[in-house]
């Protein structure tokens, strides 16, 4: 039987302890075997974990207090306007799509379907560390998801001319396509809205709009999926915490799975 797999965390705090990879409000469902398997990659100094745990720690000794307290707010809006709940599961139907590439090119969902199995992440914009460092570890591990067969598509809202800056400075070789105004989120259910402050914050700090093309404050969930040769969702990671990523390893053992 194939074995399938989920995540699914709305994490309550958004500054949990550097050793903590669990809380009250995650759900996650696999078989002992890689469950085993999971926990090995973790604690891999080069995983994608350990790498945004640093991150997140940094933050923690150079951000202000208020800083702090504006991004804690801003996760409880996440959690509040119930994306998590609402985005496309496992188990659903994948919705088509098409979207340009960085050469222009359509790319179609059940097009590189026919090919084999599809990863399909979102990530924020090149302005965004935690995405950046994701994108970073998902280029290593492509050549292992090629050789199960699977693709590799990464959404984002950022411009054409943006989404090929971050996907040169990050030397991607998946395909990396523009969701302007989050269109094809929309239809995964995985676009909220930012709070003011964090707004602010993202303006100030990063030129969100200059990125985006527009100042709407809206971003999706940094959403990971697998889906299967049939159109369905075979592994969902959905989190309020844009700080929480799917790890390679993982995505890799489901993919074996389907095989």
């Amino acid at each position: 039987m194939k074995n399938i797999f989920f995540i699914l965390t709305s994490s309550t705090l958004l500054f949990l302890s550097c050793n903590s990879n669990t809380s009250d409000n995650t759900s996650h469902s696999t078989d002992k075997t890689n469950d085993k398997e999971m926990n090995n990659s973790t604690t891999n100094s080069n995983s994608l974990l350990s790498d945004l745990n640093a991150k997140k720690a940094n933050f923690e000794i150079k951000a202000s207090d208020d800083k702090k307290e504006k991004y804690a707010a801003g996760l409880q809006a996440v959690i509040d306007q119930g994306v998590v709940d609402n985005a496309i599961q496992l188990g659903d139907k994948a919705p088509d799509f098409s979207l340009s590439n960085a050469a222009g090119e359509s790319v179609s969902l059940y097009e590189e379907l026919k090919k084999g199995p599809v990863v399909l992440m979102w990530y924020r914009g090149g302005w965004c560390p935690y995405c950046n460092i994701t994108l970073s570890h998902m280029q290593a591990a492509l050549p292992d998801f090629k050789a199960q067969g699977a693709n590799l598509l990464a959404l984002t809202p950022e411009l054409p001319d943006s989404s090929i800056s971050t996907a040169e400075k990050n030397e991607l070789e998946f395909e990396v396509l523009s969701d302007v105004d989050n269109g094809i989120a929309n239809n995964y259910h995985v676009v909220f809205t930012l709070t003011d402050d964090v707004r602010a914050l993202y303006e100030n700090g990063f030129g969100l709009s200059a990125y985006n093309g527009s100042d709407d404050g809206r971003l999706p969930l940094a959403a990971t999926y697998v889906i299967g040769q049939d159109h369905m969702v075979k592994y969902a990671f959905l989190d309020a915490d844009y700080r929480n990523r799917a790890e390679p390893s993982e995505i890799l053992e489901v993919l074996k799975g389907l095989k």
